[in-house]
């Protein structure tokens, strides 16, 4: 029979991806209050792993708790974004140059398998799908070049800069420069040579920049400009 311990466990994780997912897909909006009743009522838990999981994600710099006041979704941080950026772009290209050197046609195929779901995304306006056929095309070519392992340091890193990639994503034009810009590393990775393979993966991951200022420009209420405290609001109480 499972422990009570075990089974608070389990909510508390249940809680802490659905939590997670909710916030990295922008469907809890940065800035916005959290109720820790409603949230437990929606995930059918009690409140103690509701309040757990989101201490987790406090950790993670995902969630702002100020006692008294209120829980949080914490705003997106250019200083976090860039940072995740930076590792994302040194172990992603470290990587890359190894696969460049030993990429075979079969793996090439899969590669391209993954590109044609995309236009199928793209062709639907399915940002959600978009987004989870990119990461698995990035998570693909680590794994091709043995480096499996790196894409758990990359993903751990990267909370921060996912919500602005996810944001930037139904920006008019995004979807389809996002496809070709995968399907032009592709091609670069095919024919070569490896060093112009790998400028295209260093520009496509640093268009992520370019993208933000659009999004600033449009939910400036996303991201951090400074030290803020939020004020209660009365379904907090």
């Amino acid at each position: 029979m499972r422990s009570r311990s075990n089974s608070t466990r389990t909510s508390r994780d249940l809680a802490t991806a659905e939590v997670r997912r909710r916030i990295l897909d922008l469907t809890l909006e940065p800035g916005s209050g959290i109720a820790e009743n409603e949230l437990a009522a929606e995930l059918s838990v009690s409140r103690t792993p509701v309040r757990e999981a989101l201490i987790l994600l406090a950790n993670d710099g995902l969630v702002e708790i100020y006692p008294q006041v209120g829980t949080f979704v914490s705003r997106i941080d250019p200083t976090a974004v860039a940072d995740a950026q930076f590792i994302r772009e040194a172990l992603e290209l470290a990587s890359f140059r190894e696969l460049t050197r030993s990429i075979e046609q079969p793996q090439l195929r899969k590669l391209r398998e993954n590109l044609e779901q995309q236009q199928l995304a793209v062709n639907a306006r399915d940002v959600d799908r978009f987004f989870e056929l990119d990461e698995t095309l990035h998570a693909t070519m680590l794994r091709m070049a043995d480096h499996e392992a790196a894409w758990d340091v990359v993903s751990s890193a990267k909370a921060h800069l996912d919500r602005a990639r996810r944001a930037c994503l139904p920006i008019a034009d995004t979807l389809e420069r996002m496809l070709e810009q995968h399907a032009e590393i592709v091609d670069r990775l095919e024919s070569g040579p490896p060093e112009t393979a790998e400028e295209a993966l260093r520009s496509h991951l640093r268009e992520v920049f370019h993208d933000i200022d659009a999004v600033k420009a449009r939910t400036p209420e996303y991201f951090t400009s400074g030290p803020t405290r939020p004020v209660r609001k009365a379904y907090l109480a």
